[in-house]
């Protein structure tokens, strides 16, 4: 164990400001996904222990929202510091909870810490309008409060991110929180944070954390009439589940979905070879393709095609497979059984139909060297499934208009990419792309704290950061002052 985690710390619930042990009596055994050795083990929460939190948030959230702007400011600049101070321990939490290389570890804790500073702004960023009406002596307003309580649910593969990117700008606009992270990454989804504005001063009951089991919470979390709005990022079918539950329930709630991904990294034929391989191995194999924005289907024109597979496969060759900890690992292990095994059925069945393997490696425990197959069929299984695994589908593409119809041709729209030495060429082509966002050579997976993320098609409804979260959790209320006596007509 490394010095700097603290196991002992998080062994429960973060209900209404205190750390509590969970009522079900069942324990959640939290294992490092490289080594299998426990990190530590949690009491899981119940259905009650969910109300606890929801009644928390709800008993908080007015008083919150009444604070000055200033003071929610200082408990983010304050956060900001203590992810400064906490850096070391941050980073190798991530490591040994997620399965993070330590390169992968450090771009989420800058993410991490540049979402945080962004929602210090946020208090002051709220709006509201005068607008001119038809009635003699009116003025009309639309004031833009807080929702209310915000229910989060969040992933394990940039857990501690994609749990702050929506934690963070809801406090910040005055909501009240309660937190579920995946069962896989219960402290670096949750608790970590949950200590970090705890010091920071936030007041007990504004952020709440509940760990448990799926079967127990899972659907309760979002049927409970408190929360407003459910912000969920994961698979696309739980999200189709929670949005269903949204407006099925007793009371409808608004929702924000990020889900899956199938993101096409498109080479065009002019494009700079060596630049276009080193995105293409960082897009695809960053934290072991288990990223919903991962460059999930390479597609690269004819004319380019034999030198770019060369040049792929030889890049990939040389990658480190290995321990996390270690600076130079570039792939480090999958986050639990149930993935490889997922990762392994999908080997065997590209094998199976014939798909040709230029590169692979038997596993070692949760490790899997990069697979490279080439000449994949658009319409198999291996290019159309989400691969969340070091898995690399090479597709053959016959020109620029051939491209584009691959690049479109899946249910999924989150990221894309296009590299081409004409910057016109692509931005016409990142303009025909069916997606959320499209990056002109450069990787597949970006998010910046000022800028909008978001996918289309089967790939979310909303927007996250900056302006778009804003608008996302807070309503318009609109409130008229009739300022001299109004004729009425009867």
């Amino acid at each position: 164990m490394n010095q700097t985690l603290t196991p002992t710390a998080f062994t429960g619930q973060y209900i209404a400001g205190q750390w509590r042990s969970g009522s079900a009596g069942t324990v959640l055994q939290d294992r490092n996904p490289y080594d299998q050795s426990i990190l530590t083990e949690i009491v899981l929460a119940t259905r009650a222990d969910l109300d606890s939190a929801y009644v928390a948030a709800a008993n908080m959230q007015y008083e919150w929202a009444r604070t000055l702007p200033s003071e929610r400011a200082a408990v983010f600049y304050r956060a900001v510091e203590i992810i400064d101070a906490r850096h070391a321990e941050i980073v190798d939490w991530l490591i040994a909870e997620s399965g993070s290389t330590r390169l992968k570890a450090e771009m989420e804790w800058s993410s991490v810490r540049a979402a945080t500073l962004a929602a210090a702004a946020m208090p002051y960023r709220i709006a509201g309008s005068i607008l001119p009406v038809d009635v003699p002596g009116k003025e009309s307003r639309v004031y833009r409060r807080p929702l209310g309580v915000v229910g989060v649910i969040s992933p394990w593969n940039w857990p501690l991110h994609l749990s702050n990117r929506s934690v963070a700008p809801a406090l910040a606009l005055g909501n009240s929180v309660v937190l579920k992270p995946a069962e896989d990454t219960p402290i670096t989804g949750g608790l970590l944070l949950a200590s970090i504005y705890e010091e920071a001063g936030l007041p007990p009951g504004v952020l709440n954390v509940v760990i448990g089991e799926i079967s127990e919470i899972g659907d309760a979390f979002t049927l409970h009439p408190i929360p407003k709005f459910i912000s969920f990022t994961g698979s696309t079918r739980v999200g189709r589940r929670i949005g269903e539950l949204a407006v099925t329930g007793p009371t409808l709630k608004r929702v924000g979905l990020e889900l899956g991904g199938n993101a096409p990294f498109v080479v065009l034929d002019d494009a700079n070879l060596e630049r276009a391989v080193d995105a293409a191995i960082v897009g695809r194999f960053l934290h072991q393709g288990q990223i919903c924005m991962s460059s999930n289907r390479i597609i690269v024109e004819a004319g380019i095609y034999p030198r770019f597979v060369d040049a792929f496969v030889e890049r990939a060759r040389n990658l480190k497979v290995g321990d996390p900890r270690q600076a130079d690992t570039v792939i480090g292990p999958l986050i639990n059984q149930k993935q490889l095994d997922g990762a392994l059925v999908r080997l065997k069945a590209a094998k199976d139909a014939g798909i040709r393997q230029l590169l692979g490696a038997p596993h070692e425990g949760l490790l899997l060297p990069p697979q490279v197959f080439a000449d994949v069929p658009n319409d198999s299984d291996l290019a159309q499934t989400e691969q969340f695994a070091p898995i690399a589908p090479l597709i053959r593409a016959v020109h620029e208009e051939d491209a584009l119809r691959i690049a479109n041709a899946t249910e999924f729209g989150l990221s894309s990419a296009v590299f081409t030495s004409n910057e016109a060429r692509g931005v016409r082509f990142a303009q025909g792309i069916d997606a959320g966002m499209t990056h002109i050579n450069d990787i597949t997976p970006n998010d910046e704290a000022n800028v909008m993320f978001g996918g289309e098609k089967n790939s979310g409804i909303g927007r996250f950061n900056s302006d778009w979260i804003i608008a996302e959790l807070t309503t318009d209320h609109w409130v008229s002052v009739q300022q001299e006596p109004r004729t009425y007509p009867f």
